[in-house]
């Protein structure tokens, strides 16, 4: 059937209305329906952002609150007790400043024999071992000696001619007295005799030099022993070994003292006197040990360009045995600082230096700076202000508990 024109007109306006009307719907849609205004700005996105950012705040702050808990120690006051802590107030004190050079424990040479035998020879027995502590005397090696089979004999015909000389001068000193013989014969048997008496007497300063005695068995015998009391620290002969008679063989040291031996710069040289206290110390072990300046060389090394210095030490327990590196430390003048703690109360965590101090319900443990030290009190430089309550006995119960905390909270 076909469409008139009246019909066509009216269909078109029927479009037309409806599409006015569906664009009404999707304006009106977008001012309150999707989220957006206006001017075309998201909220729901402004919204997220919001919380985003609300979140980051929380999840900035909680990482320090939790440190800030793990570094507070609760305790009540009967565990602090049980644990033995002593609290003090940290405030003004004195501090001995100390000087604080390198040093090195070496053997006291003034007890330190380098045995060489004096004369050549052929070890027949080495009873001493390394290590062995040895008294005064005490046979350390036997050598054969051609030497001193030489000289022995020296010894016994000078014995010899000694005896006939002298039963020459008894008879001759009696035949002058009856006017037997003549006098002259008389003194010729006199001279005789003190000329046998210079000759043995030559031959045992001989034995005696190279510290041989008279022989008890083979000529050629040669019995070393120990000058003094001490320990063999060196030994350099074997059975049926040749050696020298400069030739060092063993090395007797007594350890009863050694010496702890450092060095001094120039612009150091005032802080170190003779006589002067001081303290050594060892990253070795945990023992310390004090003396006095018993040595310090009047000249500089070429070298080094410094001078050297030593402290005798008693060492009855061998704790300090040569070649231990070795800190020394030269008391100086006492200073007044403004914080001063005991050296007990300071800790480390890694390498920072912290202090426990007294907090409500517990302690806390303070990051510190340190100044001079005297090895019994610390200066605070920085960290802990005058009139803090710290923990001054026993602060390594709070650091084992400390770190024990931080591992709970790890996991």
């Amino acid at each position: 059937m076909a469409i008139t024109k009246t019909q066509r007109n009216a269909i078109a306006a029927i479009i037309g209305a409806g599409v006015l009307a569906g664009s009404a719907l999707v304006f009106t849609g977008r001012g309150t329906g999707d989220g957006h205004d206006e001017t075309g700005h998201d909220h729901s996105e402004q919204a997220t952002t919001s919380q985003g950012k609300e979140a980051g705040k929380y999840a900035a702050s909680a990482p320090a609150t939790a440190a800030h808990d793990a570094d507070r120690i609760a305790m009540t006051p009967e565990q602090i007790r049980n644990a033995g802590l002593e609290l003090r107030t940290a405030g003004p004190g004195r501090v001995q400043a100390a000087v604080q050079f390198p040093g090195e424990i070496r053997f006291n040479e003034d007890r330190t024999a380098h045995v060489v035998p004096r004369v050549a020879g052929v070890a027949e027995s080495v009873p001493a071992v390394l290590g062995q502590r040895v008294k005064k005397g005490e046979l350390l090696a036997v050598l054969a000696s051609t030497q001193l089979s030489e000289q022995r004999s020296e010894l016994l015909a000078a014995q010899k001619r000694l005896e006939l000389a002298r039963t020459t001068y008894a008879r001759e000193k009696r035949l002058w007295e009856d006017k037997i013989s003549a006098e002259q014969d008389f003194l010729a048997a006199r001279t005789a005799l003190q000329e046998a008496g210079i000759a043995v007497q030559n031959a045992t300063q001989k034995l005696t030099a190279i510290g041989a005695r008279p022989a008890s068995g083979g000529l050629n015998q040669f019995e070393l022993r120990a000058p003094f009391d001490g320990i063999v620290v060196e030994k350099h002969l074997a059975l049926g070994e040749a050696v020298a008679a400069d030739t060092t063989v063993f090395t007797i040291s007594d350890l009863a003292t050694v010496w702890a031996e450092f060095v001094i710069a120039p612009k150091d040289l005032s802080q170190v006197r003779l006589g002067e206290k001081v303290s050594i110390a060892s990253t070795a072990f945990d023992g310390t040990a004090a003396g006095t300046v018993s040595y310090v060389g009047s000249l500089l090394g070429q070298q080094t360009r410094t001078a050297t210095a030593r402290v005798t030490l008693s060492n009855p327990d061998m704790a300090w045995r040569p070649g231990l590196f070795v800190t020394v430390s030269v008391a100086g003048q006492e200073t007044d600082v403004p914080v001063v703690v005991e050296s007990e109360a300071v800790q480390t965590e890694g390498r920072q230096p912290i202090v426990y101090v007294e907090v409500p319900g517990g302690f806390e443990a303070r990051a510190v700076t340190t100044g001079r030290s005297d090895g019994k009190r610390i200066e605070i430089v920085r960290g802990l202000e005058p009139g803090s309550r710290y923990v001054a006995r026993n602060s390594f119960v709070l650091k084992a508990e400390q770190g024990k905390a931080g591992a709970e909270h790890a996991h």
